[in-house]
């Protein structure tokens, strides 16, 4: 099919709140079953893991058609119904205490990884990177004043929100998601080069395989990045996710840029080449 989709076969949660950004000690919230490493269809070596989600959120996070699984500021959109949206292990490492940590609380349970299909939408971790760091530094006043005051150049170094940690998250998905039957790849670039072919493609992974053609391009034409963005600075939204952390300031839009690339007109040259270096160690299924 024209989306990328990388499974063997093509066989509602609420909005996120803002991510409180706690102190948290390095744990993994998986358990090892054992030692050894399996390799991804992808090529990249995991440790098997049992996830646990012991919290009383995990039903927030389960009985949805599809999971739709993403590092932040991948383009992600609540909004469509019987859909799972989720940060998963993104969010595990980087929000809430030790105590959300050890019952897995941000953690699709094992078993709706099973039961329903997988959606892994991948983007380039440098983009998601400099998304992420605009996001804590100019739209959440819960962010700790020591995060919020970090430079580009600190946080892109960072253990929990760097680049390392983005590309961390995204092989350890790979490694846990790539050889269930139920899985599917899917790439923002794609996405945004030609929306409504991959768009319709995604639905009929999902089941919705014969839209009707003129709600779809009007639904198509209303989330349009231009169109999200002037219904967002004319205030049309009700949802605080949906609304500036400052009108006067640009980059603390919701729907900022969306932009393929973005990132080199945020980092310099030295820092591009730290993060290239960062994701010379993706693995290359992604594509990137």
């Amino acid at each position: 099919m024209a989306i990328e989709i990388t499974s063997q076969s093509l066989a509602g949660g609420e909005p996120e709140k803002t991510a409180a950004y706690k102190p948290s000690l390095p744990l993994s919230g998986f358990a090892a079953t054992d030692k050894s490493v399996s390799r991804s269809r992808f090529g990249h070596r995991t440790s098997r893991w049992t996830r646990r989600n012991f919290s009383s959120r995990a039903s927030h996070l389960s009985g949805g058609a599809a999971i739709i699984v993403s590092i932040p500021k991948s383009g992600l959109q609540p909004e469509i119904p019987r859909l799972i949206f989720s940060h998963d292990l993104f969010e595990h490492r980087t929000k809430g205490n030790l105590w959300d940590r050890l019952r897995g609380k941000y953690l699709v349970p094992r078993k709706e990884l099973t039961r329903a299909k997988i959606v892994l939408l991948a983007r380039d971790p440098r983009d998601c990177f400099v998304s992420l760091y605009l996001q804590i530094t100019r739209r959440d006043p819960n962010a700790p004043v020591e995060l919020r005051q970090k430079t580009v150049s600190e946080m892109l170094r960072d253990r929990r929100f760097g680049i390392g940690a983005i590309v961390s998250t995204m092989n350890d998905w790979i490694g846990e998601f790539s050889e269930r039957r139920n899985f599917t790849l899917i790439r923002y670039e794609a996405l945004r080069a030609a929306p409504a072919e991959h768009f319709r493609d995604l639905l009929a992974i999902l089941g919705e395989s014969t839209p009707d053609m003129t709600i779809f391009e009007e639904a198509l034409d209303f989330s349009r990045f231009e169109n999200m963005q002037k219904l967002e600075a004319a205030g049309a939204f009700d949802s605080k996710i949906l609304h500036p952390g400052d009108v006067r300031d640009p980059e603390s839009f919701k729907v900022r840029r969306g932009k393929v690339g973005g990132y080199r007109e945020y980092l310099s040259e030295e820092e591009q080449a730290f993060a290239a270096s960062a994701l010379a160690k993706l693995d290359p299924g992604f594509g990137y």
